[in-house]
């Protein structure tokens, strides 16, 4: 009977296809060229009016349609030119000349209301960066381009690894902010945020990225609290051909972290019209270099993760933000206390010293010593899609990366070997979508640097036992003190000695011990072995045709599930992978009152398994003041559901314990027999218990007023924007303590107990506001000018509460670029500057002050349009001023390039 069936749908989908072919019998061919230098122009769309039938030009510009009578009238459109509409009445070689445009803010954009629309009146905040802006950026990658954008808070944790957020909460991974690539949210399951760009599209394959600011679950679900963006890649009925893109660059040039060294990224994309019907892509990416690291050496209190002055030698205490190893800490009175039990004639002078604690750490290894400095990534994609009809199309589609990486957290995490792959089955049609795929992540060898490092210095020395490390230092301590030596000359000689015989960095036992312990699941090593997966289906319906006298409505509806499985190393999943489902509907409906005023309402309802259900909804309106001027005003609630981690999250970091806020943890920690307390106020003098509930999700509620329009003679692009928002139930992390009673009376009934990070909901709403300026000058001879300011501010923040803002009080991008000048218009450059504010960061790391940043980009380009190639010379960081934007991330310097891409334009 299945056969059957399939048979016959077979059958029916070719009748279908023949029919829609054959009925379009009269055939129009033709070339369309630039009117400025009469060079023809590839991927140009040429749609039959009225009738949605449409094909695109080739690489030479030609082109063939089919109509089904004449006179018809074919439209004519390409991004940076102006539409142009033309009458055919009989059936010859058709020659077009399309006009440059010079006008701002024309560009179309899909992700504010799901539904094509003009920039300039879109209702809420959004950005947009074309092929053409990627072709002259200096930026070494199409993402970093987006950190030039009003609003956008850039993390970098590494040269492949960075994290994007706008309005807020900054840092090596952000569960408030989507990331959805060809409609696939580009998340690693396990993390619940998307690992920058290691998989996805390849620079090459890049058509657009919009960008929306703030709060966007209305549409796109659980986690836009802060942002969405959404990349698509190109069309091989579109963009077709060979293209290939090198660059070679070179990094390090100071040689300050480690002598000069290479840098190479190559792409190559091949897209094949077949017929009318078919048409497919091959895509793939290779990056390779040595990396920017970390080198923060800085001492830091871990209990607090609070910034203090002392080195190595100078504090036996010494714990350096990126420094591994010295994360065990002991008090060494618990040696001298043994010494003086068994000697009773050093009492008295064991007394002398022992009057306060004298905490000594272990001796650690820096993050320049221990990781490999190469990091690489790896990309292939690749899709195929068929026309069932002219107005539908179903894709099949493959997106798969890997490479080496770093990433920060409550520690730095060698990312190794790292696998992700996206899979999914579209169909689009002009009314309709659905789709469903799967992310399917492997965590290869990555490992926690810290625990990792810690358990090696344990299998070399052990810390604890008579022989131990502990007891070694304490005797030799005690000596040197007998024999009148200082504090600090008697704990340098202590260490000395106990470290003497440890294995040499990069000889075969250090390798052996160290590679061994890095592959064993934590606790008993650092190894992360992560495999979690995620499923999605999804759809929607444009009703407008049915309802248009009424309203323009859509709806959608998806279904998501995680299947987390780490094996235990990072969940609570040792008996098997956790699987958790959500499912959520939205609906959206927009009406033009008047000829000035559109109005559009939408709401979302979602529900997650192991929550209860929650309701976003959004208004918004835009009022046209003047022709191209508009003033935008909105309402938008957004959510988002605990992350994976902040449910089943448990990582025993040995100083602490990293955990979720699942219930499950009440026994397996038995919080309901030795209950937990709040550490800082412990540390004040008071007893607060901590109850152990069950999370709730986040919401925000948010309103915005913009305005967005051309002035000077449509010369002049001005966008600006303010908006003020409420976040409930605000999720963040405390420190607690447990203790080893069921009723501690003071600091020191508790000060040796286990102690935890656990996520909680802040009791009152936390406030966030602030502002965005555009401007965009179109100055003569293709010369453009573009500057933006933005803040972004959080308060009502209860003192003891972490919760992780890390924005500046003000940014600022300030560019000039022309995108051809001289002969034939073949030379372009741009030139690129940000600066940020000073601001204290809060990471699950390490806090403290990140000094001002400035930032200098630049590049120049000569065309070669025979060839339709491009060769570059480009510079990130082109002062080579080191800067930072996270405590304990990497050192970001120069990057220096020279590209060549053939057939990119």
């Amino acid at each position: 009977m299945r056969k059957f069936i399939l048979n016959y749908y077979a059958f029916v989908l070719c009748m279908i296809t023949g029919i829609s072919v054959n009925a379009q019998h009269i055939k129009i061919s033709g070339i369309v060229s630039n009117s400025a230098d009469k060079e023809n122009i590839a991927a140009v769309s040429v749609v039959v009016k009225e009738t949605g039938v449409g094909t695109y030009t080739d690489q030479k510009g030609h082109f063939t349609i089919h109509v089904k009578s004449l006179p018809a009238t074919l439209i004519f459109s390409s991004i940076g030119f102006v539409t142009l509409e033309k009458s055919v009445s009989v059936a010859s070689d058709v020659m077009v000349d399309l006009v440059v445009s010079k006008a701002l803010g024309q560009d179309i954009v899909i992700a504010a209301s799901r539904v094509p629309e003009r920039i300039l009146e879109s209702p809420v905040s959004i950005e947009r960066i074309g092929a053409a802006q990627i072709r002259n950026s200096p930026a070494s990658g199409f993402y970093d381009i987006v950190s030039n954008l009003k609003g956008i808070d850039f993390t970098t944790s590494s040269l492949t690894y960075r994290t994007m957020t706008t309005r807020g909460f900054g840092g090596s991974g952000n569960p408030r902010f989507n990331q959805l690539v060809d409609g696939m949210d580009n998340q690693a399951p396990g993390l619940n945020f998307s690992v920058s760009s290691i998989v996805g599209l390849s620079e090459l394959d890049v058509d657009n990225m919009e960008l929306l600011s703030g709060a966007s679950s209305a549409l796109y679900g659980s986690g836009g609290m802060n942002g969405t963006l959404l990349m698509t890649s190109k069309s091989p009925f579109k963009d077709q051909g060979l293209s290939v893109l090198v660059k070679q660059g070179i990094m390090h040039v100071d040689e300050s972290e480690r002598p000069a060294s290479p840098f190479y990224n190559w792409n190559v994309r091949w897209a094949l019209k077949v017929s009318e019907r078919f048409a497919f892509k091959i895509n793939a990416e290779f990056l390779q270099a040595k990396d920017w690291i970390g080198m923060d050496y800085r001492d830091y209190d871990r209990s607090n993760a609070v910034l203090r002055p002392g080195t190595r030698q100078s504090d036996p205490n010494y714990d350096g933000v990126n420094v591994f190893g010295d994360e065990t800490s002991a008090d060494l009175r618990q040696v001298l206390d043994g010494i003086a039990a068994q000697a009773p004639f050093l009492a008295p002078f064991i007394s002398t010293l022992t009057s306060k604690p004298i905490l000594v750490s272990r001796t650690g290894y820096t993050e320049q010593q221990l990781l490999d400095p190469v990091t690489s990534n790896l990309k292939f994609s690749g899709s195929a899609h068929y026309k069932i009809t002219d107005n539908t199309e179903a894709i099949l589609a493959g997106y798969w990366g890997t490479g080496n990486t770093l990433y920060t957290g409550a520690s730095r995490y060698s990312i190794q070997d790292f696998i992700m792959g996206q899979y999914k089955f579209e169909l689009k049609n002009k009314d309709w979508m659905f789709r469903a795929f799967t992310t399917q992540e492997n965590a290869g060898g990555s490992y926690n640097l810290a625990a990792t490092t810690q358990i090696f210095n344990e299998a070399w020395k052990p810390s604890g036992g008579s022989t131990g490390w502990y007891s070694q230092y304490g005797q030799s301590f005690l000596s040197s003190k007998l024999a009148g030596l200082s504090d600090y000359d008697a704990h340098n000689t202590a260490r000395n000695l106990v470290d003497s015989g440890r294995p040499a960095l990069g000889s075969s036992l250090f390798n052996s011990i160290y590679d061994s312990i890095r592959k064993l699941p934590v606790p008993q090593g650092g190894a992360l072995l992560d495999r979690s997966d995620l499923y999605v289906v999804e759809g929607n319906y444009n009703f407008s045709k049915y309802t248009k006298k009424v309203a323009d409505v859509i709806a959608g509806a998806s279904w998501r599930q995680y299947s987390l499985n780490s094996q235990g190393s990072l969940f609570t999943d040792s008996a098997g992978p956790i699987g958790i489902n959500e499912y959520g509907v939205y609906a959206q409906a927009s009406r033009a009152i008047t000829s000035n005023l559109k109005v559009t309402a939408s709401g979302r309802y979602d529900k997650n398994q192991n929550f209860k259900g929650k309701f976003t909804p959004r208004v918004t309106a835009v009022y046209t003041v003047a022709p191209k001027s508009n003033i935008r005003l909105s309402y938008q609630t957004s959510y988002r559901f605990p992350s994976s981690q902040q449910q089943f999250i448990d990582i025993d970091l040995i100083t602490y314990k990293l955990i979720g806020a699942d219930q499950s943890f009440n026994s397996i920690y038995h919080f309901d027999v030795n209950p937990l307390y709040y550490r800082d106020s412990l540390q004040k003098g008071v007893i607060a218990k901590y109850d152990f509930n069950q999370l709730k999700p986040e919401s925000i509620s948010s309103f915005e007023a913009g305005y967005r329009g051309l002035l000077l003679d449509d010369k002049l692009l001005v966008d600006v924007y303010g908006y003020y928002g409420k976040f409930k139930d605000f999720i963040s992390r405390r420190i607690v303590v447990q203790s080893k009673t069921e009723a501690p009376i003071s600091l020191a009934d508790t000060i040796s107990g286990q102690i935890y990070s656990v996520p909680v909901n802040s009791e009152g709403k936390i406030t966030t506001y602030g502002f965005g300026i555009g401007l965009d000058y179109q100055l003569p001879k293709n010369f453009t000018l573009g500057l933006n300011l933005s803040s972004d501010n959080l308060s009502d923040v209860a003192e003891d509460l972490i919760v992780y803002f890390n924005s500046p009080k003000y940014k600022f991008n300030g560019s000039i670029s022309n995108s051809g000048f001289g002969k034939g218009d073949r030379y372009g450059f741009s030139i690129n500057y940000r600066w940020q504010d000073k601001f204290f960061f809060e990471g699950d790391l390490a806090n403290g002050t990140l000094p001002a940043v400035n930032i200098l980009d630049a590049q120049i380009s000569y065309k070669f349009p025979k060839v339709k190639s491009v060769i570059k010379f480009g510079a990130n960081n082109l002062l080579n001023q080191y800067y930072y934007n996270a405590i304990g991330n990497s050192r970001v310097g120069g990057l220096y390039y020279v590209s060549f891409g053939y057939n990119i334009y």
